[in-house]
């Protein structure tokens, strides 16, 4: 089941549950608004290309719309559709004031030099600078995009608008970029773990964890689970996986990455399939890359008793079912990868008020909006008798659906 889908039907889920009105129901699916723009630019040979960028902004009833910016070639209405829709309810559950938001750019970042690149988000933003703005729509970095590409953004606005830092998040720090926003997901990971591992009479140190993916969130995550005592005793990612029973040793396995651009030949770990990883003996799972991941196939074999979504729904609706029934508790994605939107909030703020926060507070003020947040799903998983997905969208469509009828709806 695609992510479009899945998202769709548990909000609809969530929404019986509610008891929702079916009028409000529909309109809360509904996006704002769809943008699609012809991006042209002249390649570096001199030759015109053409791309296609879009930008779907779903909800603004709880603030302005927030979300990624990805350049790939799949960039489809579709998938940012539902991605926007699920931004919407993340930033809900969250309680940051935002409403969802999503946009990409069809291309192949690999294929394009720097200038083309610089030239192409150019191109993109004048075609809908004035349809983002700090109180209207806030983009930030995702897939084939990072800090550069949020540098440019604001550079190309603010020749239309003046200086504005505050219309992209996951800028450079020399540009009015947060501290701590690198680690934010990751970290949030292990702040929402360490909630759930409470609520179970569990700690950290005392269990094994797996670990698929070795990006920015897995290899934050990995790193914090390891500082905190934890053990690290699988991990994967593109270029294949190692294990240790005992533990591996983060920093070392992160100096290797580095230096090698590969896991495998770690002298700390053993080579591990790939694909074993999910099924990998551990107290704790959690998938960090791609969505999907947990399929009917493979989840009949977790051993995990907890999987943690560091992903972007990496349990389809079977493997969901599948894995309740085993007496899996999985954390949703849509609170626990949260924290990366959380301090992309904190720069927005910070830039807002013209004064920047160290990173003690950025992490600290995280640790409380991610621990409040479990604490008020707990309460929706009680008062609906529900497992913690339908917790988390409960929570995030009724402040949705709440504001909505506050600002009058249906006038």
């Amino acid at each position: 089941m695609n992510a479009l889908a899945a998202t769709s039907r548990n909000f609809r889920k969530a929404a019986r549950i509610l008891g929702l009105d079916s009028k409000l129901e529909k309109s809360l699916l509904i996006p704002f608004r769809e943008i699609k723009v012809e991006c042209t630019i002249p390649k570096d040979d001199g030759t015109l290309v053409s791309f296609v960028g879009c930008r779907v902004q779903h909800d603004n009833a709880r603030g302005p719309m927030k979300g990624g910016i990805r350049y790939h070639p799949q960039v489809n209405l579709d998938e940012v559709n539902a991605l926007a829709q699920l931004m919407t309810w993340k930033t809900a559950v969250a309680d940051i004031p935002y409403g969802g938001a999503k946009g990409g750019i069809g291309c192949k970042p690999k294929d394009l030099s720097k200038s083309e690149l610089e030239r192409l988000t150019r191109v993109f933003t004048q075609k809908i600078h004035d349809l983002i703005g700090i109180n209207t729509d806030v983009p930030a970095p995702d897939m084939g995009t990072n800090a550069q590409t949020m540098a440019w953004i604001l550079d190309e606005y603010s020749k239309f608008h003046g200086h504005s830092p505050a219309i992209v998040t996951g800028k450079p720090i020399d540009l009015g970029g947060s501290l701590g926003r690198e680690a934010a997901t990751g970290r949030g990971v292990v702040y929402a773990t360490e909630a759930l591992l409470a609520e179970h009479g569990k700690n950290i140190k005392d269990l094994t964890f797996a670990i698929q993916g070795f990006g920015n969130v897995g290899a934050w995550a990995a790193k914090l689970i390891h500082e905190r005592g934890g053990k690290v005793i699988a991990v994967s990612d593109i270029t294949g996986a190692v294990k240790n029973p005992n533990g591996l040793d983060i920093a070392t396995l992160l100096t290797h990455k580095e230096a090698t651009g590969k896991l495998i030949d770690f002298s700390g770990g053993d080579v591990l399939n790939s694909d074993e990883l999910l099924t990998h003996e551990c107290d704790v799972l959690i998938p960090c890359a791609l969505g999907g991941v947990l399929n009917r196939e493979n989840a009949d074999h977790v051993k995990a008793k907890f999987i943690i979504e560091a992903a972007n729904h990496p349990t389809d609706p079977e493997a969901d079912e599948i894995l309740s029934k085993k007496g899996v508790v999985i954390l949703p994605d849509i609170y626990a990868n949260a924290g990366g939107v959380t301090v992309s909030y904190f720069e927005w703020v910070q830039n807002i008020q013209g004064f920047m926060w160290d990173e003690e507070k950025v992490n600290m003020e995280l640790k409380k909006y991610m621990t409040k947040a479990f604490h008020n799903l707990k309460t929706m998983c009680e008062s609906h008798n529900c497992n913690l997905r339908m917790g988390a969208f409960t929570l995030g469509v009724n402040r949705v659906a709440r504001a909505t009828i506050l600002r009058g709806w249906g006038a």
